[in-house]
């Protein structure tokens, strides 16, 4: 049975809200109206990320960490060794060691 009303748990979104956008080879994090990206291509079962992007607005408020880590944390779940091409994601990797697994 769920809980309801005003005192329910409600759930954090998964990977906290980044989505994986295959058609267009990159993942996405949208706040408040705007879309922050980190492009990756797919090769022999490694993921590599080329290039993050985050609109000025929402740049300093953690946006790429938030995107960097659901990105990361989808590629897991997915089975991918990670290549880390762009510089942030390889800062990110350097600084979160709990993601070391996924290093190619």
């Amino acid at each position: 049975m769920s809980e309801s009303g005003a005192g329910a748990k409600q759930d954090a979104p998964k990977h906290g809200g980044v989505r994986k956008n295959a058609a267009l080879g990159r993942f996405e994090l949208e706040v408040d109206g705007r879309t922050a990206i980190a492009d990756f291509r797919v090769e022999d079962g490694v993921m590599d990320f080329t290039h993050t992007h985050s609109p000025p607005e929402l740049r300093g408020k953690g946006v790429a960490s938030r995107l960097v880590r659901g990105a990361l944390e989808i590629a897991r779940e997915e089975n991918y060794k990670v290549l880390a091409s762009c510089s942030f994601v390889a800062d990110f990797l350097a600084r979160h060691p709990e993601f070391s697994d996924l290093a190619r």
